[in-house]
């Protein structure tokens, strides 16, 4: 597949010269080096490709979606390159439409997970959601996240990185010229899991980091807001494996706390194909161990690692934009009172948040039992309706 380098809209000469650095193709899948991140603004557009948006295998949708690859930035500031998916409905409209950044819940670590490589085939796992909003005549934009689909071990559960990555996906879905899309767009933020983090993450960030942004309302749910405590929650239970995960994730941000220094054999093995793999194997094989399991001692106790968890924790940056923050009380992944911490976080910094219980049901049933108020929601807050914020 070849990709196109897209206009570039005027700049100053200054930016032009840097702009000159920008003369390669960046690949699909293979893993070639990544192309100059310092010669554009986040959110700027580095390749472009046509692609497809199928919820099911050859299922057909009136949609047109383009593979992009985009400038962000990681958790430490630092320019990088990320992948994702545009999808515009082919629905006859010709005026301006809104614009859905959304995060998809933990899928893996290995490229062949990533959602850009998954929605043009039916194989990706919450296309259905997806398909929800492009019904209503919504564009949506899918990232991949850092490191998942481009080069490098993907960053999962490092929440400035994920958040950096939505809102520069939605700068970038707006600097596309084929998807029609103006730089006033109406935007919204929505994920679960895994796309709770990323979007509870994007509404902390926006307001300094991409204020122009347009964001009318964030829907995260499940949200993963106190890595420490989720990571304890599920020590030697059924999600075990979503820890050693996120153990590799930090390690791939910050190379730093050298993961691997703290792996026993066994947890090298498991670790080393959690890097390549996706959830459904990861998870399986991740089950019901503990740290100690895996480990000669344990990262968790020790001040860099807790540090580096804590620079994902949610709650210290009230979202300018209103909230709806739902959970289920029966979430076996993640524990029902962390949301709730984060959401008693934001009301007392002043935020607009709508908290929705999930009375019946488990962590993976809430992101479908939910999509439909989670769509009205955001179509209220796109109609510029009232909110109904219930913080205690």
């Amino acid at each position: 597949m070849r990709f196109r380098i897209p206009p570039r809209p005027r700049r100053s000469s200054l930016a032009a010269v840097a702009a000159l650095a920008l003369t390669a193709s960046v690949p699909v899948t293979a893993a070639a080096a990544e192309p100059a991140a310092e010669a554009g603004r986040p959110g700027d557009l580095v390749a472009v490709a046509p692609s497809a948006f199928h919820p099911l295998p050859g299922q057909p949708t009136a949609t047109k979606a383009w593979k992009i690859h985009y400038r962000s930035t990681t958790a430490d500031g630092a320019p990088n390159v990320v992948s994702g998916t545009v999808i515009v409905p082919q629905d006859g409209r010709t005026g301006p439409r809104p614009l859905v950044t959304y995060a998809v819940g933990t899928v893996g670590m290995g490229d062949s997970c990533a959602p850009s490589n998954n929605l043009p085939h039916g194989t990706a796992m919450e296309a259905n959601l997806i398909q929800q909003l492009t019904l209503r005549g919504w564009a949506v934009v899918v990232t991949d996240y850092e490191g998942l689909g481009t080069p490098g071990v993907h960053t999962y559960t490092v929440g400035p990185s994920a958040g950096h990555a939505m809102l520069d996906a939605a700068r970038a879905a707006t600097r596309l010229p084929e998807a029609g899309l103006p730089a006033d767009t109406p935007v919204g933020i929505m994920g679960y899991s895994q796309g709770g983090q990323a979007g509870s993450w994007a509404a902390e960030l926006q307001g300094s980091y991409a204020p122009e942004l347009k964001v009318k309302g964030t829907a995260t749910g499940g949200v993963p807001a106190d890595l420490m405590e989720v990571a304890d929650f599920n020590n030697g239970s059924y999600g075990s494996g979503l820890i050693f995960m996120a153990a590799a994730g930090q390690d791939a941000a910050f190379p730093e706390l050298k993961l691997d220094s703290y792996l026993n054999p066994a947890g090298k093995a498991l670790v080393g194909g959690m890097r390549e793999g996706c959830v459904a194997i990861d998870a399986i094989a991740g089950s019901f161990k503990r740290i100690s399991d895996l480990t000669t001692r344990n990262p968790l106790d020790q001040p860099d690692w807790q540090a580096r968890l804590n620079q994902s924790r949610l709650g210290r940056t009230a979202p300018a934009a209103p909230v709806l923050q739902y959970h289920a009380l029966g979430d076996e992944l993640i524990p029902y009172a962390v949301g709730r911490q984060l959401r008693s976080e934001w009301c007392a910094k002043g935020a607009n948040v709508e908290w929705d219980t999930i009375w019946v049901g488990e962590h993976v049933s809430g992101v479908i039992t939910h999509s439909l108020a989670v769509g009205n929601w955001l179509a209220d807050r796109f109609a510029g309706r009232a909110t109904h914020a219930n913080c205690p």
